[in-house]
């Protein structure tokens, strides 16, 4: 049991996985400072002075003005600011994976298309084969292309 688990454990995929997590994690902190630290107090500006994280609606008696205040109270909230941040982080997040996926896909279909100038089909048997060649390796056929 211990064997197959260091082999599974070592495989290529197991570990780029591991690297795209640790990678992923790093990513999601920078992204979330990006929202917190830049984006969240520019648009509270643009809208009016509005501290998003600080945005609550009381569920009990009292008035707090922040957060940690109703927490401190006892008093439950339910924290809007504190989600529209975190919309807004998930949609610049998967906006970045979007972008990084469309260009690992078009580098992909590159090499695709390298692959598909190399070769031709064989009308005889419909088979891959050499864009150079003159005669089907696999019917014999002789290819007058």
């Amino acid at each position: 049991m211990w064997k197959e688990f260091k082999e599974f454990s070592l495989k290529g995929n197991v570990i780029d996985l591991a690297i795209g997590v640790i990678i992923g994690g790093a990513f999601g902190k920078i992204v979330t400072s990006l929202v917190s630290d830049i984006i969240m107090p520019l648009l509270g500006i643009f809208l009016g002075k509005v501290n998003f994280s600080n945005l609550f609606i009381v569920l009990g008696s009292g008035h707090f003005k922040t957060i940690d205040e109703a927490k401190n109270a006892g008093v439950a909230t339910i924290n809007y600011g504190t989600f529209i941040n975190n919309v807004i982080n998930f949609l610049i997040i998967a906006f970045s994976i979007f972008i990084v996926i469309k260009q690992v896909n078009r580098f992909t279909k590159k090499k695709e298309v390298e692959v598909e100038q190399k070769t031709k089909t064989c009308p005889f048997c419909i088979t891959e084969i050499n864009l150079k060649a003159t005669r089907c390796p696999h019917c014999t056929a002789i290819l007058n292309e």
